[in-house]
């Protein structure tokens, strides 16, 4: 029980690359706040810690839970004669972000809360994580999104499913391929620019309620970006959910375009990390 205890007492903590969306910093010298510090590229003892496992497991279970919500939302507002009557696509768009407002408060001292693996890519540009966590999230997330969407089309059958386009994201009639990427890029970017703003060191030793409403910010900007790019690419900007709608739709329509969904948001992240590290967080030049 001791070594349980200890280890539920350090949880996701144990290892200061992988502090938990919204902690608190700590003073320091003249900063009234600390950097935690670069993650190694490589942590060998990530692997023998039961903290790195369970962070793994609860980034299954969040993207688990996300498909499954957000898929079966789409699923019910394609299926109506008329989106009059249904949510509609502020509904799609409020199940998305709602979802993940919800699954990062509830997993962020875990794993940190990404629930995507773009989110995961940009932390690890910016040295929040090692390789070897960034690696194993992502893998879990995928995982978590293929049982989701699997547990949908075990719902309403394989027939219903895949008459209603089983939620895969694809480009829509009107847009080219380039709007697509495009919509994937900027989406990506306004996500994970608004998780770094709501993670900063600095911000959450100077303002008491960031590490409290973290959360919000993400979850809105999720919502927000649904409403834009929903009629181009019905949104994807997380990999992971592209990914386990089109493996468990898994018709021609649902693979053409699906490339776009993984490059997009991966150079969205990316240059929501440049932009952070360079630009944001840059250190003033001195005299």
């Amino acid at each position: 029980m001791e070594g349980k205890e200890e280890d539920v007492r350090l949880g996701a903590n144990k290892f200061r690359e992988t502090q938990p969306i919204g902690t608190a910093a700590q003073s320091l010298d003249d900063k009234d706040y600390t950097e935690p510090p670069p993650a190694p590229l490589f942590e060998p003892s990530e692997l023998t810690s039961w903290s790195f496992y369970r962070a793994g497991i609860a980034e299954f279970i969040a993207t688990f839970l996300f498909l499954y919500i957000s898929v079966l939302t789409v699923m019910g507002v394609v299926k109506a004669p008329s989106k009059c009557s249904t949510v509609g696509i502020q509904g799609i768009a409020w199940a998305f972000g709602g979802m993940i407002f919800a699954l990062v408060y509830c997993t962020a001292g875990i794993s940190g809360g990404h629930i995507n693996p773009a989110v995961t890519f940009g932390l690890f540009l910016a040295r929040k994580l090692s390789l070897t966590r960034a690696l194993f999230y992502m893998v879990m997330q995928c995982l978590g999104a293929i049982c989701g969407a699997g547990v949908v089309k075990g719902f309403m059958g394989r027939h219903e499913y895949t008459r209603l386009g089983g939620g895969a994201n694809s480009v829509a009639a009107g847009y080219t391929k380039g709007d697509g990427l495009g919509a994937e890029i900027v989406g990506t970017f306004v996500l994970v620019y608004t998780v770094f703003s709501a993670t900063d060191a600095k911000r959450s030793a100077r303002d008491s309620h960031v590490p409290i409403l973290a959360p919000l910010p993400i979850g809105f900007a999720v919502f927000l970006v649904h409403l834009a790019t929903i009629p181009i690419t019905g949104t994807g900007i997380n990999p992971a959910r592209s990914l386990g709608a089109a493996i468990i739709f898994n018709e021609e329509r649902g693979w053409d375009d699906h490339w776009i969904f993984w490059v997009g948001p991966f150079i969205g992240a990316a240059l929501a990390a440049l932009y952070h590290q360079v630009v944001i967080r840059a250190i003033p030049f001195k005299k």
